[in-house]
C-alpha cells in the first residue's frame, strides 16, 4: 500500500497532498468535535443539577431522568442513526443529527419545567447518538491504515476533553459568578453551532457509493481526498451490498457483534459510576471532600487516553485492550477487600483504575468502524453505542444505591466483576486491526 509520500503516486503535486492532510484533519476535527459536545453535555449536566432541583422541586425519579436523559437519547438516536447513515448515505445525518442537537441546545435557555427539560435533554441525546453511529464509520472509511487507530482515537480524546472542561466552566460560572443554570446548560450552543458550520461541504465516504454502485462519484472524491485511495476502493469489483439488522446477528457478524457491545459496556459502567460520583465516592473513603481526587480520577483517564492514542497504531488494539482492564479488576478488588486501606492507597488503587481503564475505552472508538463492512458500519455502531449506555445508565442509577444499601467495599466488588466479564469476552473475541484495509478488518468470521 502506497503513501501521501510514496513514489508509486505519480504525477501528484505536493499542493494536492497538501490539500489531501488539510482533509484529514479537518474531517478529524470535525468528528472529534461530535465527542467533545457529548463529553460537554453530560459533564456539565451533574455540575448544575442541584440547581436545577433547587428552582424546579423535581422528585428523585425525575431528577434522576433528566441526569441520564441525554443517556436514554443516545440509546436511541444510536441504532436509528446507523440504520439511516447506512441507508442514506454519511453526509446527510452528519449535518441533520448537528442541527437537531443546535435546537435542543437552545431549548435549554426557555425551559420552566422539569419535563421541558428532559424532553430537550433526550432530544440532545438522540443527536449526539446518531452522531456516534455516522462519525465514527465515517472517519474509518476516510483515514488511512497506517494512521486510522490514532486519528480514531482523538475522538475519544475530545470526549474526556469535553467532560472536564464542562465540569470547570459550570463550576466557575456557578461559584464566581452565579449564573443561572439555564444558562450554564445552554453553553453547549456555542461548540454545536461552530462544529454545524465546520462540517459544511465535506463529502460523502467513497466507500458507501461504492456500496451503492455509484463507482464514478466514489473513484472521483477518493482521489480528491484520500492520501491512499485505494484502501477506500478496494471494494471496486464487489457487487452493491444491503445492509439489515439480521445480519449483526448472522454467523459472519455476531463474533464482532458480541465483542464490541460487551466491551463497550464492561469499559464504560464502572467508569460512569466512579466519575459521575467520584467526589462522594472518594468523600465516603476518607479522602476530604472527594474534590481534589476527583479532578485527579478524571485527569488521569485524559491521559490515559493519551497514551493509547500514541501507542495503538505501534503496538495494536488488542495489547491496549485485554491488560488494561484485569488492571482496572485488580485495582477495584484491592478497594472492595481492604475496607481499612489508607485514604492514599484508595485514592492510588482509583487512579490506577481510572487510567487503566480509559487506555482500553480509547478502543470502543476505534473497533466499531474497524470490524463491521460498509453496509453494516452504522447500524453495528450505532447498536454497540445503544448497548453500552445501557450500562452507563445502570452504572450511574445503580451506584448511589450500592453505596447505600450493600456498602462500598460490595458496590466496588461489583464493579471489578464487569471489569472481569470485559476482560474475558476482549481475551476470546478481541481481533488484531492494526495496519489492515477495512475490507480485511471487515471481513465475515464463523464461529
Amino acid at each position: 500500500m502506497t503513501t501521501i509520500d510514496s513514489p508509486g503516486q505519480v504525477g501528484e503535486d505536493e499542493g494536492a497532498r497538501v490539500r489531501k492532510r488539510r482533509f484529514l484533519v479537518r474531517i478529524t476535527a470535525v468528528i472529534g468535535g461530535g465527542m467533545f459536545i457529548d463529553g460537554y453535555i453530560l459533564g456539565i449536566i451533574g455540575n448544575v443539577i442541584f440547581a436545577v432541583n433547587a428552582e424546579l422541586e423535581m422528585s428523585l425519579l425525575v431528577e434522576g431522568l433528566t441526569g441520564a436523559a441525554a443517556l436514554i437519547g443516545i440509546f436511541i438516536g444510536g441504532p436509528l442513526g446507523g440504520w439511516l447513515a447506512d441507508k442514506l448515505g454519511r453526509k446527510p445525518l452528519f449535518t441533520i443529527d448537528l442541527a437537531l442537537f443546535i435546537v435542543g441546545s437552545v431549548l435549554q435557555f426557555f425551559v420552566d419545567s422539569a419535563w421541558q427539560l428532559f424532553a430537550v435533554r433526550l432530544l440532545m441525546g438522540i443527536a449526539i447518538g446518531a452522531d456516534y453511529s455516522v462519525g465514527w464509520p465515517l472517519l474509518a472509511e476516510f483515514a488511512p491504515a497506517r494512521l486510522r487507530g490514532r486519528l480514531m482515537s482523538l475522538s475519544e480524546v475530545a470526549w474526556y476533553i469535553g467532560f472536564m472542561l464542562a465540569s470547570a466552566i459550570a463550576y466557575v460560572m456557578i461559584a464566581v459568578y452565579s449564573v443561572d443554570w439555564r444558562i450554564i446548560l445552554g453553553t453547549s450552543t456555542v461548540p454545536a453551532v461552530i462544529l454545524f458550520v465546520a462540517r459544511f461541504g465535506l463529502p460523502e465516504s467513497p466507500r458507501w457509493l461504492m456500496n451503492q454502485g455509484r463507482t464514478e462519484e466514489a473513484h472521483r472524491i477518493a482521489h480528491r481526498c484520500l492520501e491512499e485511495p485505494e484502501d477506500a476502493l478496494d471494494t471496486s469489483n464487489g457487487p452493491a451490498r444491503k445492509g439489515t439488522f439480521r445480519m449483526l446477528f448472522s454467523r459472519d457478524y455476531v463474533r464482532a457483534t458480541t465483542f464490541i457491545s460487551v466491551f463497550w459496556f464492561c469499559a464504560v459502567t464502572p467508569y460512569f459510576a466512579i466519575a459521575t460520583f467520584a467526589a462522594s465516592v472518594l468523600a465516603d473513603y476518607g479522602l476530604g471532600d472527594g474534590l481534589v481526587g476527583a479532578i485527579s480520577v478524571n485527569g488521569l483517564a485524559l491521559l490515559g487516553v493519551v497514551v493509547s492514542l500514541l501507542l495503538i497504531d505501534r503496538i495494536g488494539r488488542r495489547r491496549l485492550t485485554i491488560p488494561q482492564q484485569w488492571v482496572s479488576a485488580a485495582a477495584l478488588i484491592v478497594i472492595g477487600l481492604w475496607s481499612a486501606a489508607p485514604p492514599w492507597v484508595v485514592l492510588a488503587c482509583f487512579l490506577v483504575f481510572a487510567f487503566a481503564n480509559a487506555m482500553c475505552t480509547a478502543l470502543t472508538g476505534v473497533y466499531p468502524g474497524e470490524i463491521f463492512p460498509t453496509e453494516i458500519r452504522g447500524l453495528g455502531t450505532g447498536f454497540a453505542t445503544a448497548f453500552s449506555r445501557v450500562g452507563a445508565g445502570i452504572g450511574t442509577f445503580l451506584l448511589p444505591w450500592s453505596m447505600h444499601n450493600l456498602g462500598a467495599g460490595t458496590s466496588m466488588l461489583i464493579a471489578a466483576g464487569v471489569c472481569v466479564v470485559g476482560a474475558i469476552v476482549s481475551q476470546v473475541l478481541a481481533p488484531e486491526t492494526m495496519g489492515r484495509s477495512l475490507s480485511e478488518t471487515s471481513a465475515p468470521h464463523r464461529p
